[in-house]
């Protein structure tokens, strides 16, 4: 693949239609992307991945606990989780849509 083109709304819609939480829309061998929507007062269930991590915040408000490290994140928010680290969103207060891009591609 040497290109690659979306909408965020056409990605939430397909994401929506499935019944999932999480919609991967991008996969190559050095990384994986996807958007990961909670509904404000939902739970993540989500455990350490073997690949890092990186998420941007692209609607809503919750927390963010990285191992011990703990914040509030909202739209704009950008963090990173090293693979194995533990890490969830939690106190979920509007519904939270999060672009989730893995390095390798998710396993």
């Amino acid at each position: 693949m040497n290109a690659f083109f979306a909408r965020l709304l056409e990605i939430d819609q397909r994401r929506a239609q499935s019944g999932k939480l999480y919609r991967e829309f991008l996969r190559v061998p050095s990384m994986s992307a996807g958007l990961y929507v909670l509904p404000a007062g939902g739970t993540d269930l989500q455990r350490p991945h073997h690949e890092d991590e990186m998420y941007y915040v692209v609607r809503g408000r919750a927390r963010f606990k990285i191992d011990n490290e703990d914040q509030e994140v909202s739209a704009g928010s950008v963090m990173f989780v090293a693979a194995e680290v533990a890490h969830h969103f939690y106190d979920i207060a509007e519904e939270l849509a999060v672009l989730v891009f893995f390095a390798p591609a998710e396993s």
